[in-house]
C-alpha cells in the first residue's frame, strides 16, 4: 500500500512537470481564426513527436458565447466517434489531429478546446498532457455602404444640427469610418459618434463643415469600401469685408484721388451665398444710398475735397450683416500713387543723373570759357575807350596786311615819362596821348620773310 501511494505520487509530480513543458510536443500555428459565413475553416495543428511510439487519445469540443459546451470528436490514433449533430460539418483529419469545419455558420462561432494525452511505449510511466484554446468568428461580408444625411437641403451655420448614418445591407461586425474631403474625422466638442461609429452627428454646424462627405465600412473579412460622396453646404458669413481700389493712394481707410480722376472701388466678403452689396455716402450724421452691388465708380470732379462712403454687405440666408467705411479725398499728388510707393519709379533716378550731368558739363565749360577769353577783361577795354573811337572805325592806313607786321620800339618823352618803356597794352591808347604836340615814338619798321617768324603783340 505504500508502495503504491509513492508510485502514484510520483507520477503525478511527472506529469504536472511534463505538462510545463508540453509545447515542446504540438504547435499551433494561428490560435484566432476569421471564417467567412458558407465556407471552410481549418484548425490546424503540427505534432512534434513519432506517432508510431506513442498512443494518443483526445478530445475537440466547443463553446459557444452563450457558455454551452459540447464536445465534438473523440479520437484515438485509430478510430474517432464524431458528434451525429456535427456529422455533416466536421472532419478529423488524423493522424495530425487537426479539425476541419465545413460549410460554417453562426452556430460555429465560439471557442474550440484541443485535450491531448500522450503515453510513450519505450518509456515506461511517460504520459504527456496537452491542452489549447482556438478562437473562430464566423462573419458576413460587407456590402457596400450608404449614406444618409439629414436635413437634406443646406443649412445655416451655428443654428442648425446635421446627423449622418451609414449603413450596410449585408456585413457582420462592420467597423465604420467617417472622412470629409479625404481626411478622417474624429471625436470633438461639436463631432458626436455613436459605438460602432455608424452615425455622426454635427452639433452646431460651421462654416468649416462644409465639403465632401463619405464613410468606409469594413470588418475581418471585408477590406474597406467606400460609399458615395455626399455634399454638406452650409450658410455662412459674410466674413472679412474690405474695400478695395486699383487707383489712387490707399492709407489705412483713407484713399486719395487726383483731381478729374475717375476711381472704381471694389466691396468683397467671404459668404455662402453671395453677398448683396449697397454702397451709401455719410455726410452730417447722415446716409444715402449712392448705388447697389460689389462695384462703385466715383468722379473726383462732382466731389467735394473730402467725403465718407459705406459699404454694407447682407446676406439673406444667415441674415447676417458687415460694413466698411472708408474717406475719399481730392488732393493733387502726382501723376499717380507710384510716386508715393516706397519702390518708387524707376525714371526717377535716370532724370536725376542726366540734370546732375548736364550741371557738371555747364559748369566746366564755363570754367574753360572763363580761363581763356578773360571776358571782364574785354569788357574793361571796351568800357574805357573814347565814345568816338568806339564809333568811328579802325583804319591802320595799310590795306594789306602783310605790311603791318614788324618790329616797334618806343621812345619816351622827356618830362612826361617816367617809364622807359610801355607795354603793348597801352598802344590802345596812343591817340590820346598825340594830344602833347610831342612826338612819342619812331617806328623801325621790318616785314618778316615768312609769315611764321613774325611777333604779334
Amino acid at each position: 500500500m505504500e508502495a503504491t501511494g509513492r508510485t502514484a505520487l510520483s507520477v503525478c509530480s511527472v506529469l504536472f512537470i511534463l505538462t510545463e513543458v508540453s509545447s515542446e510536443f504540438i504547435h499551433i500555428p494561428s490560435l484566432v481564426h476569421h471564417g467567412i459565413e458558407g465556407k471552410s475553416v481549418l484548425l490546424s495543428v503540427e505534432t512534434r513527436f513519432p506517432l508510431d511510439d506513442v498512443e494518443i487519445q483526445g478530445t475537440w469540443s466547443h463553446t459557444t458565447p452563450s457558455g454551452i459546451r459540447t464536445t465534438l470528436v473523440t479520437f484515438t490514433k485509430e478510430a474517432r466517434i464524431t458528434d451525429m449533430m456535427h456529422h455533416n460539418h466536421l472532419l478529423f483529419k488524423e493522424p495530425n489531429v487537426s479539425l476541419l469545419i465545413q460549410k460554417l455558420n453562426q452556430e460555429y462561432e465560439g471557442d474550440y478546446h484541443l485535450n491531448l494525452n500522450i503515453a510513450f511505449h519505450n518509456e515506461t510511466g511517460r504520459f504527456i498532457k496537452e491542452g489549447r484554446t482556438v478562437h473562430v468568428t464566423v462573419d458576413v461580408p460587407v456590402s457596400s455602404p450608404v449614406v444618409e444625411k439629414s436635413p437634406s437641403y443646406a443649412v445655416v451655420e451655428d443654428k442648425a444640427n446635421v446627423t449622418w448614418t451609414c449603413s450596410v445591407e449585408t456585413g457582420t461586425r462592420v467597423v465604420f469610418q467617417w472622412l470629409r474631403n479625404n481626411v478622417a474625422l474624429g471625436a470633438s466638442d461639436r463631432y458626436h459618434f455613436t459605438q460602432d461609429n455608424s452615425t455622426l452627428l454635427i452639433s452646431p454646424v460651421r462654416k468649416e463643415d462644409k465639403g465632401t462627405y463619405h464613410c468606409v465600412a469594413s470588418n475581418a473579412v471585408s477590406q474597406g469600401l467606400h460609399s458615395r460622396a455626399v455634399e454638406l453646404n452650409v450658410y455662412y458669413g459674410p466674413y472679412n469685408l474690405e474695400v478695395n481700389s486699383g487707383q489712387g493712394l490707399r492709407t489705412g481707410e483713407v484713399f486719395t484721388i487726383n483731381p478729374g480722376e475717375l476711381v472704381f472701388f471694389e466691396c468683397q466678403a467671404d459668404s455662402n451665398p453671395p453677398n448683396s452689396y449697397v454702397w451709401m455716402s455719410k455726410s452730417r450724421n447722415t446716409t444715402q444710398v449712392i448705388t447697389v452691388g460689389p462695384r462703385l465708380e466715383v468722379l473726383s470732379y462732382r466731389l467735394a475735397q473730402t467725403e465718407e462712403y459705406l459699404c454694407r454687405a447682407f446676406n439673406n440666408k444667415t441674415q447676417k450683416q458687415d460694413e466698411a467705411q472708408f474717406t475719399l479725398v481730392v488732393a493733387s499728388f502726382g501723376t499717380g500713387k507710384e510716386k508715393h510707393s516706397q519702390k518708387g519709379s524707376p525714371v526717377s533716378p535716370l532724370a536725376a543723373i542726366i540734370v546732375c550731368s548736364l550741371f557738371a558739363i555747364g559748369c566746366m565749360l564755363l570754367f574753360f570759357l572763363r580761363r581763356t577769353c578773360h571776358p571782364k577783361r574785354v569788357l574793361m577795354s571796351i568800357y574805357n575807350r573814347p565814345l568816338s573811337e568806339q564809333k568811328r572805325p579802325h583804319r591802320s592806313g595799310h590795306e594789306d596786311a602783310t605790311e603791318d607786321f614788324g618790329i616797334y620800339e618806343f621812345v619816351s618823352i622827356p618830362g612826361k615819362m617816367e617809364s622807359a618803356q610801355a607795354s603793348c597794352r597801352s598802344l590802345a591808347r596812343l591817340e590820346s596821348v598825340q594830344d602833347m604836340h610831342t612826338t612819342i615814338y619812331d617806328v623801325i619798321r621790318q616785314v618778316p620773310d615768312t609769315p611764321s617768324d613774325s611777333l604779334v603783340c
